[in-house]
C-alpha cells in the first residue's frame, strides 16, 4: 500500500504512522516526524502539502519543537493529518513518490535520528486501572479478603505523579535514595532503594483540553484522546511502602519514568479494540460507555543485566487486561472541573493479567521479593540491580503487519545518595 517497502515484523507499518520529535546530527533542530519502515517522514519539509480544511491555515504546527500545538487542533484534524500522509506515502500517489529532490529531503533513516520527548508534558497522572494488578497487591499487603478497597470498582483511582522526570526511552536513571523502614522494630533509615522495580505501563496524550470549570463527557472523551506510548513508570517498593500512607506515592516514584518516543495515534489502534471489560457494580452514569475503548495490543518486558549474553523476557501481558478504559479514566479525571490541556500525559498504571507470566512488576513476578524471577543463564531477580536494562515493547497484530511502539528501554545507574 505505500511505496516505502515495510518488512511485516515492523513496528511500523503503513497503517501505524505514529508520530515523534525526533534530531540529527547534520540539523540539531527537533522537529516533528513519521515513522514508517525504517524511515522517518519530516514533516516539517511537506508541511505545505497539508491543504485540507482542518490544516490549510495550521501548517505551522509542524515547524514545532512539540507536539502539543498539533494536538491542540483537535479530533477533526488529526484524522485528516492522517489521511493527507496516508495519500502521500501511498503507492498511487506520486506527490512524493516521484519528486526525487523532495524525497531526499523529507526522508531521514531512523538509524541517524536522536529521538526526544513528543510534548512538552504539563502534568502527568498515574491510574490504578488494572484489577488483577491491584488484587495481587491488595493481597500481598492487606490478605485476600481486603485486597480490593471499597472505591476501586467504583471509579478510576489514581494520582498526580511529576511531569519533570518523565524522559524519554534510552535515558538512564539512577537508583533513587530515600527513607525505608525494612525492620518494623527500629526507626527508618536513609539510603539507597532495596527493592527497586518496574511497572509496565501503557499512557495516553490529551489532544485538545476543556476550559477550567467544565467536564469532559464520556461520550466525547475520544476526541480529546490523541494517542498512546509505551510507559515504564519505575517504583522504589521499600520507600514507597514507608511514605504512602496516608497520601499515597511521592519519592518512591517520582524520581523518574520512562515513555516511548513514538506516539500511536487512536485511529490505527481502533482496528484492534475488543469489548471492554464487565464492570460489576455498573458505574455511574457519567462512567458508562458501551463502545469498545479497550485493546488487544500485545507487551513484553524484558531485563538483561551486566554479563548477561541476551535479554530475557519477564512479562508476556495485553492491553485488554485493563478493568477502567481511557475514556473513563478522562471522564472521571475532568468531571470535577479539572481542566486537561494538551501534551498532558495519563497513564493506565500496572497493567497485569490472570496469570502468573502477564504480572506486570516484580513485586508481583517475585511476589513481594519471596522468590526468584529466573533470567536464564544462572542468573535470578527479585528486584533491580544497579546496570539492569529494562525494555518494554508492544504491537497490535494485522495480517501481515503490526502497529508497534517501538522500545521504552532504561538503564538503572548506581545511587548519587548513599
Amino acid at each position: 500500500m505505500s511505496f516505502i517497502k515495510v518488512d511485516p515484523k515492523s513496528d511500523f507499518s503503513f497503517h501505524n504512522l505514529p508520530y515523534g520529535i525526533f534530531s540529527t546530527h547534520r540539523n540539531p533542530r527537533h522537529r516533528i516526524g513519521v515513522a514508517i519502515g525504517d524511515q522517518i517522514v519530516d514533516l516539517s519539509v511537506i508541511k505545505t502539502l497539508f491543504q485540507g480544511p482542518e490544516l490549510s491555515e495550521h501548517q505551522h504546527v509542524f515547524d514545532q519543537p512539540s507536539l502539543n500545538a498539533f494536538m491542540a487542533l483537535g479530533y477533526k484534524a488529526w484524522k485528516e493529518a492522517r489521511r493527507t500522509l496516508q495519500g502521500l506515502l501511498s503507492v498511487n500517489q506520486n506527490t512524493l513518490k516521484d519528486d526525487v529532490s523532495l524525497r531526499s529531503r523529507a526522508f531521514v533513516n531512523q538509524s541517524e535520528a536522536t529521538m526526544h520527548l513528543p510534548a512538552e508534558i504539563g502534568d502527568y497522572t498515574d491510574f490504578y486501572s488494572s484489577r488483577d494488578h491491584a488484587i495481587n497487591v491488595g493481597t500481598m499487603f492487606r490478605g485476600k479478603e481486603n485486597a480490593l478497597m471499597p472505591n476501586w470498582l467504583r471509579l478510576p483511582v489514581g494520582y498526580h505523579g511529576r511531569a519533570s522526570s518523565v524522559v524519554v526511552s534510552g535515558t538512564p536513571l539512577h537508583r533513587p535514595s530515600g527513607q525505608m523502614r525494612p525492620d518494623q522494630t527500629k526507626p527508618p533509615v536513609f539510603g539507597p532503594s532495596k527493592q527497586l522495580d518496574i511497572e509496565l505501563e501503557m499512557a495516553f496524550f490529551v489532544g485538545k483540553g476543556n476550559n477550567l470549570g467544565e467536564s469532559i463527557p464520556i461520550d466525547k472523551a475520544h476526541e480529546h484522546i490523541f494517542g498512546m506510548v509505551l510507559m515504564n513508570d519505575w517504583s522504589a517498593r521499600d520507600i514507597q511502602a514507608w511514605e504512602y500512607v496516608p497520601l499515597g506515592p511521592f519519592l518512591g516514584k517520582n524520581f523518574g519514568t520512562t515513555i516511548s518516543p513514538w506516539v500511536v495515534p487512536m485511529e490505527a489502534l481502533l482496528p484492534f479494540a475488543e469489548p471492554n471489560q464487565i464492570q460489576d457494580p455498573d458505574p455511574l452514569p457519567y462512567l458508562k460507555h458501551d463502545d469498545p475503548f479497550t485493546f488487544n495490543i500485545n507487551l513484553f518486558v524484558s531485563l538483561k543485566g551486566k554479563g548477561m549474553a541476551k535479554a530475557a523476557t519477564i512479562c508476556r501481558s495485553n492491553f485488554k487486561y485493563m478493568y477502567w478504559t481511557m475514556k473513563q479514566q478522562l471522564a472521571h479525571h475532568s468531571v470535577n472541573g479539572c481542566n486537561m490541556r494538551p501534551g498532558d500525559l495519563l497513564a493506565s498504571g500496572t497493567i497485569s493479567g490472570p496469570d502468573p507470566e502477564s504480572f506486570g512488576s516484580m513485586l508481583e513476578l517475585s511476589w513481594r521479593g519471596s522468590k526468584n524471577i529466573d533470567l536464564g543463564e544462572g542468573k535470578t531477580r527479585t528486584f533491580l540491580q544497579d546496570g539492569d536494562e529494562v525494555t518494554i515493547t508492544g504491537y497490535c497484530e494485522g495480517e501481515e503487519y503490526r502497529v508497534g511502539f517501538g522500545a521504552c528501554m532504561g538503564t538503572i545507574l548506581p545511587a548519587l545518595h548513599q
